[in-house]
């Protein structure tokens, strides 16, 4: 077998530790706000601070004034006058601090992000990379409008936001942790060793866009609460096929509103990425090496591992948020796992003859 001279860096630009350093936190601050926005999702805290203000949204309430007037403001949502009438000041506060604390971290990663550029910009080590990085910093900007835009779909309309618009706002933060986590890669450098997947080279990116769809998928089906409507696997309703799927016209709102034909295609959707993360992993089994292979094989097991949450998730029902947070902590780390393994299959040197 012969061996390729070719350096994986020079698929690189500039290698930068300090840069590649920040940019990985960068990645493991919005990992994390997914995580907090999903656990925001499933207390109901979504709808709890109802006005965009910067200056209140730095310092949280911290008199009884405070609190008065933004459970005042509450108090006038939708959400509150059907669903929460009643609800004590104490119960406010427990929704308001997961709210609160999402929407902190979010302004928290803006200046992690601002301070340092600024910094490596001046200095000339952006240099080859500026206008990338300077594009993640724009779509972070992006992803706080399309928050409050979420927001405002269901303070006063609904006890929801949209679920398209969830959707969206969880479809830029994987974009988001993509890019944040590709350039770090880029400017650590790595891969720096030897490798090969053993499965086509198109294989990794098209994972990532079957995981990326299933995550939209799944997002419409959290933002219409229709993951308790069938608690039962790997029947749904009793059904292999639900009778009434994609019974709704027009046909797009079956996929925003029906229950039954979320399950299926979130299902379905699942066991495609599941299959076919395998197939790679085989492939990387019988033919691959070294990282490239490593990393396969550590997703194929995190495919496991991701579906048996999610069918814990659905046989949980309403009773179990804490299975559908790690349902998504695993759907994260699946999704970061694949952008890691397409960059190891770009940086492959071995070749297979």
């Amino acid at each position: 077998m012969s061996t390729a001279s070719a350096d994986p860096r020079n698929l690189t630009f500039r290698r930068d530790p300090w840069v590649g350093t920040w940019l990985m936190t960068i990645a493991a601050l919005v990992f994390a706000m997914i995580l907090v926005g999903g656990a925001t999702r499933l207390t109901d805290s979504g709808l709890s601070i109802t006005e965009w203000n910067l200056e209140k949204g730095l310092i949280p309430p911290l008199s009884a004034e405070r609190w008065a007037e933004e459970f005042a403001l509450y108090q006038r949502t939708t959400e509150y006058q059907m669903q929460n009438a009643g609800m004590s000041l104490a119960e406010f506060q427990s929704i308001y601090w997961w709210e609160w604390g999402h929407r902190f971290l979010g302004k928290m990663i803006g200046l992690v992000f601002a301070i340092p550029f600024a910094f490596f910009w001046a200095t000339g080590r952006l240099r080859g990379r500026f206008w990338p990085v300077l594009a993640l910093f724009a779509l972070g900007g992006a992803q706080g409008a399309i928050g409050w835009w979420m927001v405002t779909s269901g303070l006063f309309s609904g006890l929801d936001v949209s679920p398209v618009r969830l959707a969206i706002h969880l479809g830029m933060a994987l974009a988001l942790l993509a890019g944040a986590l590709w350039l770090a890669m880029d400017a650590l450098g790595w891969p720096r060793e030897r490798s090969r997947l053993g499965a086509p080279l198109w294989a990794p990116p098209a994972l990532m866009a079957l995981i990326f769809a299933q995550a939209m998928f799944g997002a419409l089906m959290a933002g219409a609460d229709g993951g308790p409507a069938y608690a039962d696997w790997p029947r749904i309703g009793g059904n292999w096929i639900p009778s009434t799927a994609f019974s709704l016209d027009p046909w797009w709102r079956n996929f925003t509103e029906h229950h039954a034909t979320q399950h299926l295609v979130h299902r379905t959707l699942g066991y495609v990425v599941a299959l076919s993360t395998w197939a790679i992993a085989a492939a990387a089994w019988r033919q691959g090496r070294d990282l490239a292979r490593r990393l396969a094989l550590r997703l194929g097991v995190l495919a496991l591992l991701q579906v048996a949450l999610g069918v814990a998730t659905l046989l949980a029902g309403a009773a179990g948020p804490h299975w559908a947070l790690a349902h998504q902590f695993s759907a994260a780390l699946l999704w970061a796992g694949a952008v890691a393994l397409t960059r190891a299959a770009r940086c492959n040197i071995i070749p297979s003859s």
